[in-house]
């Protein structure tokens, strides 16, 4: 019994890790590539500074918390956040990887949004300052599946 309680315990934190970002936005990298990779979906990564970017902010605000943006973006994407705060704390494990992922990613500028495939290889560049709030991100994105889809 001890086991299998143990056994849970371990499942329950790493699951809270891997979808401790945002809501619905996973920030487990392997887990996120995983879960593209079983649900046949690109992976949308979001390399932000919650805490102190003005422009992931309004990001966060404008597209990603819309009703119509999580719907679509359950279907068609794997959501996944690469958080680099100033004042929030991150384990040390995370804050490794978010490290690393934003060496391999960022592009220029908080935020940077790409669509990457399963294994990580990009799909888009930087979709960080889109027009057109949160219809232009699913057309854009919505395209950009289907293109990524037909080949």
């Amino acid at each position: 019994m001890k086991t299998i309680l143990r056994s849970l315990a371990v499942v329950a934190a790493s699951m809270s890790f891997a979808f401790a970002g945002s809501e619905g936005w996973m920030t487990d990298w392997e887990a996120a590539k995983a879960k593209s990779k079983a649900e046949g979906k690109p992976i949308l990564i979001n390399i932000t500074g919650s805490d102190w970017c003005g422009w992931c902010i309004k990001l966060e605000k404008t597209v990603f918390q819309k009703p119509e943006f999580k719907e679509f973006a359950a279907k068609n994407v794997i959501l996944m956040e690469v958080d680099l705060p100033k004042k929030k704390e991150l384990s040390p494990e995370l804050k490794k990887q978010n490290e690393a992922l934003k060496k391999e990613y960022l592009m220029g500028g908080f935020p940077t949004v790409l669509l990457l495939d399963a294994e990580g290889k990009k799909i888009s560049g930087d979709l960080g300052e889109l027009e057109g709030g949160t219809e232009g991100y699913i057309k854009t994105i919505g395209e950009l599946v289907a293109k990524a889809k037909a080949k």
